[in-house]
């Protein structure tokens, strides 16, 4: 057990100021207005799939994916089987309009199909709060774990990963986010992968053993954890795979650091190969971490527990004092790579956002594409400095619980406007009146199901369905009663909805 090294500190280090030089490479040519904010239409599809790919995986999900497998069963595995009803509905339903109204950021949508301002704000808005929010959380948690493991000083752990994020966030705009995503994603891809083929290695009997873990030992399925269950409020396997589905569609569809992903083409057949290689990578690299899981379950019950053994520790502490020095300092990186990846992403994403969406539409003149630079900068800048302060207040204070709570949420908030996405794109009757009252009526009946309801009465998975279900049946008859008072004729924007015509 040597735990983390001069050498694993160095590798560390080099990785970290070649993730700088690398962003800053790509920043190179000048970027101005939309350029800043979608690219300069250079950028591969693999680069962008590779990029959704490391932003949907946060670090909370690395070192928790492999806790849950490592303590338990396989059972929220099933959930990134959701992927496989999220990315058909978002290929043939979403990205078509999404590719014919070139739109600027996911809010634009809303504008749009609806033609209200104050949509596109309410949608900018939540995303932003949620948002900054996510970004302190997932800075300030790796951080902790990271400290922990290698005796560096938190507070210092997470003013690095802020200022290179927000250097090359500041100086090259989504550019430079993808490419280092690109590059993040794949060192995380190839490090868990080599450290899978070490554990097994390593077991006493290898593969067979942690196979034989899976069935014998129920690791993959406890008897009583239901896999249908016609009462979708309660959980069972075919509600978690639904549920993740449509919640996972939500972040494709309306969350703004996804779709701007999107914006980078127009070509849908880039688009479709984007989705279709971001869903292959996310499911095998879940695939990879439950079988880590599982894997450190059989060689824990063979060898001596490490040190800070804790459930979402494990793994990390597995890389610290198992794996081969240098390759610790890499796997460690990984981690770091994952929180920084979506730091940048959140940074770049909010940026755009509150130009785009709230600054545009408010201001009286129209902004030049110098102005909307400057403003994406500033406000990167300033985004960045501020969840700095949160992570380092999260990470010396007693705010971990309420601040977790407001975060989650606003996370509730936000995955309610997939209920006005899906009003807008698949019905014709839904006006500005009925998707203002389905947003409030979706919202007051999640909060409620949330917080004034009994843990465990209704299944966390049914959440997106519901809030859907809710969004349709108040939208669409508030929007009818709407018309006929208003004798309101009028039709959605073409391209604006699933219908041709």
């Amino acid at each position: 057990m040597q735990g983390f090294t001069i050498i694993d500190l160095v590798i560390l280090i080099v990785y970290l100021a070649a993730v700088l030089f690398a962003g800053l490479h790509f920043a190179k040519k000048e970027m101005k207005g939309k350029e800043y904010f979608k690219g300069d239409g250079t950028v591969p599809w693999w680069v962008t799939s590779v990029s959704i790919f490391a932003t949907l995986l946060s670090p909370i999900s690395f070192l928790s994916l492999a806790g849950n497998s490592y303590a338990g069963t396989w059972i929220m595995w099933f959930a990134q089987l959701g992927m496989l009803l999220a990315i058909p509905l978002t290929i043939r339903f979403f990205l078509p309009i999404y590719s014919k109204l070139d739109i600027d950021t996911a809010y634009h949508y809303l504008e749009l199909r609806f033609g209200s301002k104050g949509l596109r704000v309410l949608g900018a808005v939540m995303f932003i709060i949620y948002q900054v929010g996510r970004m302190s959380i997932i800075m300030y948690l790796p951080c902790m774990v990271l400290g922990s493991l290698t005796g560096i000083s938190v507070n210092l752990l997470i003013i690095i990963m802020g200022v290179i994020a927000i250097i090359y966030s500041y100086t090259g705009g989504l550019k430079s986010v993808l490419w280092t995503d690109f590059i993040q994603g794949s060192v995380l891809l190839i490090g868990v992968t080599f450290a899978l083929v070490f554990l097994l290695v390593h077991i006493d009997g290898g593969a067979g053993a942690v196979f034989q873990a899976l069935t014998d030992g129920q690791k993959f399925l406890a008897a009583d954890q239901p896999v249908f269950d016609i009462n979708i409020l309660k959980d069972s396997v075919f509600i978690m795979i639904v549920g993740a589905g449509f919640n996972t569609m939500g972040s494709y569809v309306s969350s703004q650091d996804i779709v701007q992903r999107f914006t980078t083409t127009t070509d849908t057949k880039k688009l479709n190969k984007m989705m279709l290689a971001n869903g292959a990578l996310s499911i095998f690299i879940a695939t990879v971490f439950y079988l880590i899981g599982t894997g450190l379950y059989v060689f824990y019950q063979q060898n001596a527990l490490p040190p800070a053994a804790a459930q979402d520790q494990i793994f990390a502490s597995y890389i610290a004092f198992e794996l081969p020095v240098g390759i610790t300092g890499l796997l460690l990186a990984a981690i770091y790579a994952a929180s920084q990846s979506t730091l940048s992403t959140g940074l770049n994403s909010v940026a755009a956002s509150w130009t785009l969406d709230i600054q545009a539409r408010l201001s009286k003149k129209e902004l030049s594409f110098e102005k909307q630079t400057k403003i994406g900068q500033y406000v990167s800048l300033i985004v960045g400095i501020f969840s700095i302060v949160v992570s380092m207040v999260l990470a010396n204070g007693g705010v971990k619980s309420a601040y977790e709570w407001f975060n989650g949420f606003m996370g509730l908030v936000l995955g309610i406007l997939i209920g006005t996405f899906i009003l807008g794109a698949f019905t014709k009757t839904a006006n500005t009146f009925g998707a203002a009252l389905a947003f409030i009526a979706a919202s007051a009946v999640m909060v409620g199901i949330k917080y004034f309801t009994p843990a465990g009465a209704v299944s966390i998975w049914s959440y997106s369905l519901i809030s859907i279900a809710v969004s349709l049946a108040v939208g669409v008859p508030a929007s009818i009663i709407w018309r006929k008072l208003k004798n309101d004729t009028s039709v959605p924007a073409p391209d604006t909805t699933v219908y041709r015509k």
